[in-house]
């Protein structure tokens, strides 16, 4: 198993899944969202696990209303948006190869050990 989970340091439920994997003595990478982004291959992964872009975005998040996203109904422009300002995805998103969750989710990651 290759966990990676990709959250925000004042994340709540960010730290619950880090818990919640060194409870269960699971080894993971934890990669801080907003300081190092996602690249584009594990955004295509992440995005097709999760179904869709929809299932990413975090409309309460304060980059969320500054880059518009609301007002913006072009696809490939909301995704160049969301990899530049990676502090408008939704945290904690688990994955695990091609599997992946967004926000806390232990029984599904329960399935995968």
């Amino acid at each position: 198993m290759n966990i990676q989970i990709f959250g925000k340091s004042k994340c709540f439920d960010t730290k619950k899944a880090e818990r919640w994997f060194k409870e269960r003595k699971i080894k993971y990478q934890l990669i801080d969202l907003p300081r190092f982004g996602m690249s584009k291959g594990e955004y295509q992964s992440v995005k097709s696990a999760a179904g869709g872009i929809d299932n990413l975005i975090d409309v309460k998040s304060k980059e969320y209303e500054k880059n518009f996203i609301a007002y913006t109904s072009d696809a490939d422009e909301i995704e160049s948006r969301l990899l530049d300002s990676p502090g408008m995805f939704k945290t904690p998103i688990v994955r695990n190869g091609k599997k992946a969750t967004v926000g806390y989710a232990p029984e599904v990651w329960a399935e995968w050990s």
